[in-house]
């Protein structure tokens, strides 16, 4: 088990807020993956503000964290025999 002060080291650095919305285990889910998805979008904005990884670098980290979330929206939120939009880039 993780020990007292680890467990604030990772509170604080990926903090999450609680879920509001309709419960459901998929709605669930799909919110934990948005927040790891807004965090991820905020470290990468960071890198490339700092000059540590280039904007091209960088548009490509958001392109494939886009592509995962939409991969975790289409499992997770999909209505049955509903299908999705062809994915455009």
């Amino acid at each position: 088990m993780a020990e007292p002060d680890e467990i604030k080291k990772q509170q604080f650095l990926y903090p999450t807020s609680r879920y509001q919305g309709e419960f459901s285990p998929q709605n669930l889910a799909f919110n934990a993956n948005l927040q790891e998805f807004a965090q991820r979008i905020g470290y990468i904005c960071n890198l490339e503000t700092g000059g540590k990884i280039s904007p091209q670098q960088a548009y490509k980290d958001i392109k494939e964290l886009w592509k995962m979330l939409k991969r975790s929206k289409a499992e997770l939120l999909s209505e049955p025999n509903t299908p999705e939009p062809p994915e455009s880039d």
